[in-house]
């Protein structure tokens, strides 16, 4: 269809998608003789996201970035939406959750200046973490051989020791039922999500990285797969059953993880379960203990592989789970691997 067509379906102006054509967001075909666009069904679908994108305040470079594959399937498309969407509308939350806040303050208090301010920092702290992860780690990259690149010997140290061990016990650990909802967060390829075809469970499998999300897909079909994050999960409140997550955790800052848990907590439905398994010390003098050792054997690959993480202090995740009302296990795989599980 011509550019009159294609504004005239998507409720825009043809100056708009000019614009956008200009910025070399879309490029629609051009007819030899006449010059006229031609947009395809791609073209609308892709101009679609775009105007979404930018109805919740996405910069044009920023947009340019996440949609850099020309070759982005409807899927792909859909998921970039629903992501974006989700993030906008947990910040939304955090808004309307503050501005409670301030007029409870403003009633107790003649004077709220202070706690007013206090909250306002808070806020924009919160929307600054949620949108600045970023994937130093290069997953798209990674995701084709991904699991042929799970090392679990044949090093000094090596990350993925119990790999299979501790994803079996997660399974075993988490009670599921049939058509219950099971939320794997850092889905990966799957092979923890996987785990739960067994028990009937309806398995959605979140990731940053859109590359693992194809890559999921292709090996489980039957997971459903989203685009997101930790820090705002592509769900709506109290819809999960349970939330698991394996060796993804320490991929974000320690100041995050506890921002995470009261994501997942929202999540969660009342008797939800939280099972996470990763790299993490028991507390901090664990920690300086372990760094020790790994110092006086010379053992220079550990302490970079452990540098160039962000491995949890498992003493402050249990804590704040207990803090907010679940009953907490822990389960120890090796030195550096532990799991998690907690039940409201």
């Amino acid at each position: 269809m011509h550019i009159n067509q294609a504004a005239k379906q998507l409720n825009t102006t043809p100056r708009t998608i000019r614009f956008y054509e200009e910025k070399e967001l879309v490029s629609p075909q051009k007819d030899a003789k006449n010059d006229y666009r031609t947009f395809t069904d791609h073209d609308l679908l892709r101009l679609s996201t775009i105007l979404a994108l930018r109805e919740i305040g996405m910069q044009i470079d920023t947009i340019k970035g996440v949609l850099d594959n020309p070759d982005m399937s409807m899927n792909d498309y859909l998921n970039v939406q629903r992501s974006a969407l989700f993030e906008k509308w947990i910040e939304m939350k955090d808004m309307i959750h503050t501005i409670d806040q301030m007029i409870e303050k403003t009633t107790e208090d003649d004077s709220p200046t202070d706690t007013i301010v206090a909250l306002a920092k808070h806020l924009k702290n919160m929307k600054n973490l949620r949108k600045s992860w970023e994937d130093k780690w290069h997953f798209d990259d990674q995701a084709a051989g991904y699991d042929q690149n799970i090392k679990m010997a044949g090093y000094r140290f090596n990350v993925h020791q119990d790999y299979d061990k501790a994803l079996s016990k997660a399974a075993e650990t988490t009670n599921l039922q049939p058509n219950d909802v099971c939320v794997d967060i850092g889905v990966g390829t799957g092979n923890l999500g996987a785990k739960f075809f067994d028990k009937g469970a309806r398995i959605i499998g979140i990731d940053q990285s859109e590359e693992m999300l194809k890559v999921c897909a292709e090996k489980y079909p039957a997971i459903e797969t989203r685009k997101g994050h930790f820090l705002a999960l592509p769900l709506l409140d109290n819809q999960a059953d349970a939330i698991v997550s394996s060796y993804a955790l320490h991929h974000i800052p320690d100041d995050e993880k506890l921002l995470a848990l009261d994501e997942m907590n929202r999540v969660l439905k009342t008797n939800g379960q939280v099972c996470v398994v990763d790299l993490m010390f028991n507390d901090t003098q664990h920690r300086t203990d372990i760094m020790r050792y790994f110092g006086e054997n010379g053992n220079l690959e550990a302490i970079d592989a452990i540098e160039d993480e962000f491995y949890a202090d498992r003493s402050k995740l249990t804590e704040w789970l207990a803090t907010n009302g679940y009953h907490v296990e822990t389960y120890q795989f090796n030195t550096t691997l532990s799991m998690i599980y907690a039940r409201r």
